[in-house]
């Protein structure tokens, strides 16, 4: 019986979703109907201005451009979509994850303003590639129904970067050096895979170098590919250098790569958490001796007190009970201390594990492991020039 019972319902959810399918149908189907009617009712261009009919051959450009801002308006990517005739657009929806806020997007000009062309600026928060499925509504100005295009368009990874001049002047002290079997051509269409490069960008062969500016804090980002497949990457941003080395990896289906790296403003702050880190374990360790000899106190003064009590020395009783409850609040006070300093020592912990976390995401494979299980043990051994060797370097057998 169970059995049927699921089968029934089963059976109903299906005849549910294909009643609300016809219902669709039957509502587009008598919208056409509505449309062919006053087509065949109303002059010609009054017919194409009201129900919507626009030309068969129309169709829809989409572009994606950097965009530097201006004075009033910060530097960003910028979507353009625009049509093959004098159609206009209407309204623009955008869904896509991580970029909008509710994963949507809408733009719709004033009547005044509408155009056969619309561009909207998109700053994404990280550098991921995102799918941007668009909806374009597509008419004319009189229209009171428009035809809807649907596409989709891929925003590349690394779009909020754009390609500057060179400048030895301003290029960043970390970098990233590592080598692949891989031709100068093929890590040029990954650059422009990922990249918004302009359309007269060209490179013939190897060596060359391009320089990015980031369009979220301006910092600058090099990349120096050699002929013999050598490439350094050129940043501060010890993030960035990762999601571009995942990147390449994963573009050129590279399993193991083992890199050299160097991020000093990067490791000079690393090396200031790891100093308040045996910081705070030394007060933790203080806070505790003095917890356990406060608490052996506290038993020596109960048992007195008590004494004292049956002894009916009233006077010596209440100071043994007065001593406890200073000792009480000074165990409350370190309480909150021991709290507090808890609290930040897990703090940077946390920071820790990201750095060691961070220096294998510069590695792809069998060495991105060796580099995280050694960083651990050179934490657990205290070894911090061993730890930085390892960042640098990968493993010490490397």
């Amino acid at each position: 019986m169970r059995g049927n019972l699921m089968d029934t319902s089963v059976e109903q959810e299906l005849i549910r979703e294909l009643s609300q399918k016809k219902q669709n149908l039957l509502l587009e189907l008598h919208n056409y109907e509505e449309n062919a009617k006053a087509e065949w009712s109303s002059p010609l261009s009054e017919a194409d201005g009201q129900w919507g009919t626009i030309p068969a051959n129309t169709k829809l450009h989409t572009a994606l451009s950097v965009n530097l801002g201006s004075e009033t308006r910060a530097a960003h990517t910028e979507l353009c979509i625009s049509t093959s005739n004098d159609t206009i657009i209407r309204a623009v929806m955008i869904f896509a994850e991580g970029i909008f806020l509710g994963e949507s997007h809408v733009v719709h000009p004033s009547i005044h303003s509408l155009s056969s062309s619309i561009c909207i600026p998109i700053t994404p928060p990280r550098d991921v590639p995102v799918d941007l499925h668009l909806k374009t509504f597509v008419g004319y100005r009189s229209s009171t129904q428009f035809h809807v295009f649907e596409l989709t368009r891929q925003l590349p990874r690394f779009s909020m970067y754009a390609l500057t001049s060179l400048d030895s002047a301003s290029q960043p002290l970390g970098y990233v050096n590592f080598t692949i079997a891989e031709r100068a051509q093929r890590v040029f269409v990954w650059l422009n895979q990922n990249f918004l490069l302009p359309e007269d960008t060209d490179i013939q062969n190897a060596p060359f170098q391009v320089c990015f500016t980031s369009l979220r804090n301006g910092s600058q980002l090099y990349i120096k590919v050699m002929l013999s497949g050598e490439i350094t990457v050129k940043t501060d941003d010890i993030d960035l250098a990762g999601d571009i080395i995942q990147s390449i990896a994963s573009f050129f289906a590279i399993e193991d790569l083992q890199v050299e790296a160097d991020f000093p403003v990067y490791f000079e702050e690393l090396r200031k958490v790891l100093v308040k880190v045996d910081e705070y374990h030394s007060v933790h360790q203080k806070l505790s001796a003095d917890m356990a000899d406060n608490s052996n106190l506290i038993r020596s003064l109960l048992v007195r007190a008590e004494d004292a009590r049956l002894m009916r020395d009233m006077k010596t009783m209440k100071n043994r009970y007065m001593e406890l409850y200073d000792l009480n609040k000074d165990l409350l006070s370190g309480y909150k201390i021991r709290c507090n300093n808890h609290t930040e020592l897990l703090g940077n912990l946390k920071a820790v594990n990201q750095a060691i976390q961070r220096a294998g995401r510069l590695r792809v494979g069998k060495p991105k492991n060796q580099v995280i299980t050694a960083c651990r043990d050179a934490i657990r051994s205290n070894n911090i020039n061993t730890l930085f060797r390892i960042m640098r370097v990968g493993t010490t057998s490397s």
